[in-house]
């Protein structure tokens, strides 16, 4: 059951790839933190994985990340991107995405090489009710170990290349 589920996600990532030139919106910053801020954003990773995690208002992210349970899980918009942030900043980890809807399925591009890392569906408030364990974090919205913030063109993919793969 499970490999018939991952197979229909992964036709229906190359169907979005292949139709989000027609009913694909990229959304902007403020697009993305309306839409995600005090939300329950839960998905697939194109690599395997499910996770889900709330949006707290204060840039803390609960939940999980589809691996284990978050500790110390930040999120931010910055620029048109939203940002993960993991770690105490001596060792801090950083993930930036754009955020792509195509109806009421968001895919998150990894920023620069806009490969698709996951989609994801959007729930309303704490839908799954996460939490902090007991343990509160606080954020610091400090992203500087991040990855390269300057924005490259989306690369052209044709509908024959697509069809290739």
């Amino acid at each position: 059951m499970l490999r018939v589920l991952s197979s229909l996600l992964l036709l229906g990532m190359a169907t979005t790839q292949a139709q989000a030139s027609e009913t694909a919106v990229t959304l902007d910053g403020e697009a993305v933190r309306k839409a995600f801020q005090g939300q329950t954003v839960s998905g697939r990773y194109t690599g395997g994985g499910l996770f889900t995690e709330y949006h707290h208002e204060d840039g803390r992210a609960l939940g999980h990340n589809g691996f284990e349970p978050n500790r110390d899980a930040c999120w931010t918009i910055v620029g048109d991107a939203v940002c993960y942030y993991y770690g105490p900043l001596e060792r801090r980890t950083t993930h930036c995405f754009t955020v792509v809807l195509n109806n009421r399925l968001y895919m998150l591009r990894v920023l620069g090489s806009h490969r698709i890392n996951a989609l994801a569906t959007i729930e309303p408030g704490n839908a799954r009710g996460h939490d902090d364990g007991g343990k509160p974090w606080v954020c610091d919205g400090l992203v500087s170990q991040g990855p390269d913030m300057t924005p490259r063109p989306m690369p052209l993919i044709s509908s024959r290349s697509l069809a290739r793969r």
